[in-house]
Formats: structure tokens, sequence, C-alpha cells
């Protein structure tokens, strides 16, 4: 018999570690065989909590059908650090849906509640949690298709750059123990900004993508947020693209100006500094490109959008596009953040009605556009 690797002795020994769950997954899914994940979407909502809602089948197979081929699903650490079993079955039945159905799936640790809340009080208990996550999450990776399901070692990591190269290292090691052959994701601290990645090295592994998010600039993708008390929130009805001179921008920081709020009309001046166009998009991810190349290390933008509360529908769609494309023109996969909530592009996930034709088009292309 030929000799097995190290890493596929260790691949089959998780498949067997997983048994032991009341509910076992194929190692003959459908596999998607792209290097780099792309053409995809994140599904925020179904394992952040429990009692999440997972989306419709006809929702996710029209979704395939129409092109998008990769899905990024955020977990909290909190429903899994315990160990708890019947968490860990529906993860492993929701990802094996999305596989079955051809999807890559991103298996994304993304903190929020009482994880997100340790890492403020105390970032080492909360680095620890997070390696009690992995470690009873990789047992369901592990007896997952590798070509399909890839393991996000931590979102946008709220720690400073030293404290998580350190974690990073050690949560790749506990996932890899597990699963030899999945490629690891990983992205810079503390926001996964592309402007963070110029100085973090990759890891020492020959599986692995780098990922980062893009929301440049913020006062034109985050107007009207409503989550906290930011000026965001006092911005409205941006154009893209935009200069400092266009008429919508300079009415707004007349009316800003007016009202006595200048903390949200330098936050609209300072953004427009340069002017908002596609080629500021291509600057950035051009850098980024030469990072991928120098470091020899596949990347992958895993979160873009706008915020829909009041941004007019034409702008919105030109950025979107504006990203995608340069995102592909620099060979990088992505993932539009997000698909039915404030960023989304359907109305809801438990109906096949209600898809925005014009978002899907910048996002898959059509239109005359592409």
């Amino acid at each position: 018999m030929p000799a097995l690797s190290r890493r596929r002795a260790l691949a089959l020994t998780g498949g067997a570690l997983l048994a032991a769950l009341p509910f076992s997954v194929s190692a003959t899914l459908p596999a998607n065989k792209r290097a780099v994940p792309s053409h995809g979407f994140n599904l925020p909502g179904w394992f952040e909590r429990e009692g999440g809602t997972a989306p419709a089948p006809a929702v996710l197979e029209k979704l395939r059908q129409t092109g998008f081929e990769t899905i990024r699903l955020p977990v909290n650490g909190d429903l899994v650090a315990d160990g708890n079993r019947a968490a860990l079955r529906a993860i492993q039945r929701g990802v094996a849906e999305l596989v079955g159905l051809g999807f890559a799936v991103l298996v994304d640790m993304h903190p929020s509640g009482d994880l997100r809340a340790a890492f403020e009080r105390d970032p080492t208990a909360a680095a620890r949690q997070v390696v009690q996550a992995w470690t009873a999450l990789r047992v369901v990776i592990a007896d997952l298709p590798e070509d399909s399901v890839y393991p996000e070692l931590l979102n946008e990591p709220p720690m400073e750059r030293s404290d998580w190269l350190a974690l990073r290292d050690e949560l790749a090691g506990t996932v890899r123990a597990k699963c030899p052959l999945h490629t690891l994701v990983w992205g810079p601290a503390r926001f996964q900004g592309i402007w963070e990645i110029g100085d973090t090295p990759p890891l020492a592994d020959d599986r692995q993508i780098a990922a980062i998010h893009y929301y440049a600039p913020m006062a034109f993708t985050h107007q009207c947020e409503t989550w906290d008390r930011s000026p965001l929130a006092r911005l409205a009805n941006l154009p893209f693209p935009a200069t400092k001179d266009s008429p919508p921008v300079r009415a707004l920081v007349s009316k800003l100006q007016a009202a006595g709020d200048e903390e949200a009309a330098s936050l609209l001046e300072q953004e427009l500094s340069s002017p908002w166009t596609e080629a500021r998009i291509a600057s950035d991810f051009a850098g980024l490109g030469r990072w991928s190349a120098a470091q020899h290390c596949p990347v992958m933008l895993n979160e873009f959008g706008v915020l829909n509360f009041c941004v007019d529908a034409d702008s919105r769609a030109r950025w979107v596009r504006a990203v995608r494309r340069v995102a592909e023109a620099n060979q990088i996969g992505w993932a539009h953040w997000e698909l039915d909530q404030g960023f989304g592009f359907i109305a809801s996930r438990q109906s096949a009605e209600g898809f925005d034709r014009s978002m899907i088009a910048a996002l898959l292309g059509g239109d005359g556009e592409d």
C-alpha cells in the first residue's frame, strides 16, 4: 500500500472523531475547485446566536443558480466554546447543506455577544475562549471536504497586532491538528482593513488565504448607520463617484455646518480629501495585489458593501460594481457583506422573491456593464 502523508492520515483521523456525533457527513460531498473562493456573500444571523434563522432551501438554490459560488458563514464562538454538541451538529448540518448545493463555505469565527465583550474586558481570557471554540469546531470541519470548506480563524481580530499574530499562529496549529488539508483563512488586526495587511506576515503554512475588508469611504458606505453614535449616522444621500465639490456634498457640508455639527462636517471633508472614484479603489487594491505577490499568499476580499438606508440605488450599485471589478482584475476572490439585512441584496432569506436585480448585476456582471 502507498504510504499515507501525515496530513492525509490526520484528515482520516479527524473524520473518525466526528463519527461520535449523531450526525455524519460523507467525505464525497461535491467540492468547489476554485483556488480562492469568490462570487460570494456573507450569511450572518444563522449561527451567531441560538435560534438563528436558516435560509429557505429555495432561496439557496436560486442564489446558486443565479451564479453565487461562496458563502461566508459567521459562527459565534460563544455557541461552541463549551463543546455544545447540539450547536456543533447544527453547524455541521448547515455547512453540509451548503456544500451539497455546490457552495464553497468559509466558516468564520465571528465574535459577538459575550465573546466580543470578553475581548474588551480581558483579551487574554477571550483568546483562550477562541482556542476552546476552535478545539470543538475543528472536529466538525475535519469531516467536511477540504476543497469546499475554509476555516477562518477570527473575524476582525480585536487585539494589538503582536498579540494577534501570536494567537493566529496558535489557532492555526489548533485547527491544523485535525484539519491538515483544509485551507486556513485569516485577516490582519484590528479591523481586517486593506490598509492593515502591508506589514502583516503570512502564516508559515502552504494552505492559507489572507482576507481583508473594504468599506472605503465609510462616509459613503455607512451613511445613515443606526447602531452607535458615530457622525456617520448624520450623513445622508451621498453619491458615488464624488469629489468635495460635488453639489450633493457641498449641500450636505453646508447643512451640517449650519446646524453646528462640525464633527460630521469635518468627517465628510476629511474623507473627501481625495476623490471617491473607481481609480482610487484600484489604487488601494493594487497595493493588496503587490503584497500578495511579494508574500506568495493568495488574498480574498470577504467583506464589502454599502448600507441601503439612505443611499440612491444607482450610486450603491456603482460602488459595488467598481470594487468587485477591481478585485477581480487583481485576482482577488470576494464575498459581499451581506445577504438580506442593511447591506443586503435580497428582501428576505425566507422568500425567493425580492431579489435586487441591479445589485446582483453589479456583483455578478450583466446589464451591459461588464
